[in-house]
């Protein structure tokens, strides 16, 4: 995306003609990838990795599926849940003698109510969160946890009454308290929250443990990052690829004069797309550029989106807008801190901005077309996508224009712009070095052009030369080394050779004629 450099037309010039003429290989380029290409990537619902928050919502939200079909089979195979497969574990039994012996010594204290269980009253053991939540939890089985170590465990059973075990049942410590809270006083309530607070704090750490350093989802992850890359450089690459072609095409057609003949259409157009394709391969350096970009910024949305999931669940247009978000981003970063076009301070900071600004206005360009999708117009068979995408297309349009070009043409701006640039930076030290290198490989360009035999023999001439120069003793020997000198570089003497210096000085006729 060459957004950087910077433009400045004469004000009597039309301006919208000026702002089409600097930018709309910038337009055309991100509009073709943005809005063109985007079927290259499949974006889902929830992202392309399976986490245990999103797992989770597969049963409630009609759009979400699980993105690795293993992990959707391990689920439905499991066995039908069985209350004494829980309540016949070694770890429940043992836990259950526990507290029967605390109550025969009379300290036995009801974890929920707070209130002292007597030594003939009654007590039951309870799961806090329940043994068949644990069980039908599809987190827990992605994670590949048992349910029973989850379930029995240290902090998920608790002694308290008959009543109160045997009323919340399968339920969640929220879904009773909205039954049965007003049998329960208000710090009761409090502490069932509290002990159902700690329970689930130990479950969701063994099974974020479990599964985030687990090999399965390094490797799905490793897989959905690759792919989505590789895609995202394939889209960039394409798109400079379409981008050269379109430009190409225009030219074709610009040539075309007189009446409209199909044939000559079509014709224009094929030598238009061949000679787009040739350009994109003599670039190919720029085209391995857009691809790098495009695979580094690829790979970073697919492990945000990642991460994202895991703590909530990302739509469709959610996962474009940071796609989109990490290619201006890896873009700008290019320019801040590589400047591959030798930018000054100033305009590397423009040129920055300007990247930004144009990938916010696609991401504005794709909330536009998502908010459109949403409307009854969206639902008409192939009006509405066509209204969809124009609709994201012509607001990143007008707003990628406007803000180019008030990057370029703001007075604000071009002073701001020139006060950086007069600041002394590193760059400015490296500027001057590489200035310096080219210099020096011009000169060494025009020292590779020099005949080293003939110069050897030059130099040897004029050595020669100075030695018969230093060892004339007199004012005549010196004269005749000074002529044979002469004579053996090729220089005519401008008095002729056929006459001394004093005669010629006597004919007021003569003419010093330098050759």
């Amino acid at each position: 995306m060459d957004a950087g450099k910077s433009f400045y037309p004469h004000p009597s010039e039309p301006i919208l003609e000026n702002i089409f003429q600097q930018y709309e290989r910038v337009l055309v380029e991100s509009l073709i990838a943005s809005f063109g290409l985007d079927f290259l990537i499949r974006d889902q619902h929830g992202g392309d990795v399976d986490t245990i928050y999103n797992v989770r919502q597969v049963d409630q939200d009609g759009q979400m599926i699980y993105k690795n079909k293993s992990n959707q089979l391990d689920y439905e195979k499991q066995k039908t849940y069985d209350s004494r497969e829980y309540h016949g574990d070694s770890r429940y039994i043992a836990k259950n003698r526990e507290i029967s012996t605390q109550k025969k010594e009379g300290v036995l204290v009801d974890a929920y109510t707070g209130e002292k269980i007597d030594r003939n009253g009654k007590s039951d053991l309870d799961h806090v969160i329940s043994a068949k939540e644990i069980h039908d939890d599809r987190g827990r089985v992605l994670a590949g946890l048992t349910g029973t170590d989850l379930a029995n465990c240290e902090e998920n059973l608790q002694a308290t009454n008959p009543h109160t075990n045997r009323t919340k049942k399968a339920n969640s410590m929220d879904e009773f308290l909205d039954k049965y809270g007003g049998e329960y006083t208000e710090d009761q309530k409090n502490n069932m929250h509290l002990r159902d607070a700690v329970a689930r704090k130990s479950y969701e750490a063994k099974l974020a443990k479990a599964y985030y350093t687990s090999p399965e989802f390094a490797k799905d992850l490793t897989v959905a990052a690759g792919n989505v890359s590789v895609r995202m450089g394939a889209r960039q690459a394409l798109g400079f690829v379409f981008a050269e072609m379109w430009f190409a095409v225009k030219e074709e057609f610009q040539k075309v004069r007189g009446k409209f003949d199909l044939g000559e259409f079509f014709t224009a157009l094929g030598r238009g797309i061949q000679c787009g394709f040739e350009r994109a391969k003599r670039k190919y350096d720029e085209l391995f550029s857009r691809f790098l970009s495009g695979a580094v910024a690829g790979a970073l949305a697919s492990l945000t989106t990642t991460l994202c999931n895991i703590f909530f669940s990302t739509a469709k247009n959610v996962v474009r807008v940071i796609r989109q978000s990490y290619t201006s981003l890896v873009e700008a970063g290019k320019v801040l801190f590589i400047n591959p076009d030798n930018y000054t301070f100033g305009e590397r900071m423009r040129a920055v901005v300007k990247i930004l600004a144009t990938g916010a206005s696609i991401v504005v360009g794709v909330i536009v077309s998502d908010a459109v999708g949403k409307t009854p117009i969206a639902s008409i068979p192939v009006v509405g996508e066509i209204v969809q995408t124009f609709c994201g297309t012509f607001v990143t349009g007008i707003m990628s224009c406007t803000l180019l070009y008030f990057f370029d043409r703001s007075e604000i701006i071009n002073k701001l712009i020139k006060a950086l640039d007069g600041l002394h930076t590193i760059e400015t030290e490296i500027n001057y070095y590489r200035q310096q290198a080219d210099y020096f490989e011009k000169y060494a360009a025009e020292l590779m052009e020099i005949d080293l035999a003939q110069f050897q023999k030059e130099v040897a001439l004029y050595n020669s030369i100075a030695d018969n120069i230093e060892n004339a003793k007199t004012e005549k020997d010196l004269n005749i080394v000074l002529r044979q000198a002469l004579k053996d570089i090729g220089a005519v003497l401008p008095w002729g050779e056929q006459r001394s210096f004093d005669s010629f000085m006597r004919d007021k006729s003569a003419r010093l004629v330098f050759e």
